[in-house]
């Protein structure tokens, strides 16, 4: 566990359904590295809210919230940031409970967010060679729509999750329209927080996709995930041509 003392600004909070066998590591693996930690138990049913409870009893830096049911990525980590928020905290980095992300640039992350407490911290995987190809090359396609939504403000990637979110912004949004609560969160709030002037750092950061037999699990549908894709790009599209005329101004001024 770490020595240092706990943040009162920045946190991790880890959105978490049925992870398998790797949750624990990961948690450990974040706790290692900074304090406060939370996960957000988003109605699994696998064991794990268990497991990780217990943890918490032996670790008061580590907190676990528990949904009763499974809403979706988005509406995990929204309820994450409601409770973060009433406490004080201005800034969540928010990473996967499978042990995809890498846990030891989460001090880099944090150090880059509190250096820019305006900006969003977005990470740039380096896939090797455990990445789906169909996976890496699809992506492509979701960075190309994110980036023409934004007039190219700097998106190095729109579906990587190992990110620092000012949560202000992010809360308020979300609040605002019924979307970005499952596998959408990602793309849209990086697009919405583009439009709302929240500027984009991008730092390098490898992802590790895990087999099986190494417990990995994936939660992700082809069919019903890029179908999600799809109609989020579509909405997202539509307010981005409501929205050019400031877009452009925003960007001839600097801003």
């Amino acid at each position: 566990m770490p020595s240092t003392r706990a943040s009162s600004t920045h946190l991790v909070l880890i959105p978490s359904y049925n992870p398998g066998e790797k949750v624990e590591e990961t948690v450990r693996g974040a706790r290692e590295q900074w304090n406060p930690v939370w996960v957000v138990v988003d109605g699994s049913t696998d064991g794990s809210a268990e497991r990780l409870m217990r943890m918490a009893e032996a670790d008061p830096d580590l907190r676990v919230i528990v949904l009763p049911e499974n809403r979706g990525k988005g509406a995990a980590i929204l309820a994450g940031l409601d409770e973060a928020a009433k406490l004080g905290f201005t800034h969540a980095l928010t990473m996967d409970s499978d042990g995809q992300h890498p846990a030891a640039l989460i001090r880099t992350f944090m150090q880059t967010s509190m250096n820019a407490p305006d900006a969003m911290i977005l990470g740039r995987p380096k896939f090797d060679a455990s990445a789906p190809q169909l996976r890496v090359q699809g992506r492509r396609i979701s960075n190309g729509w994110a980036n023409l939504e934004t007039l190219w403000m700097g998106i190095g990637d729109s579906l990587y999750g190992f990110r620092v979110y000012p949560i202000a912004p992010l809360a308020s949004l979300m609040r605002r329209q019924p979307f970005m609560r499952r596998f959408d969160f990602d793309p849209e709030a990086v697009v919405r927080l583009c439009w709302r002037g929240v500027r984009p750092i991008n730092l390098d950061a490898p992802v590790r996709y895990f087999t099986p037999e190494e417990g990995g699990v994936s939660h992700f549908h082809y069919g019903r995930d890029n179908a999600l894709l799809t109609w989020m790009h579509a909405r997202l599209f539509f307010g981005f041509v409501l929205r050019l005329p400031l877009l452009i101004l925003r960007r001839l001024s600097g801003r």
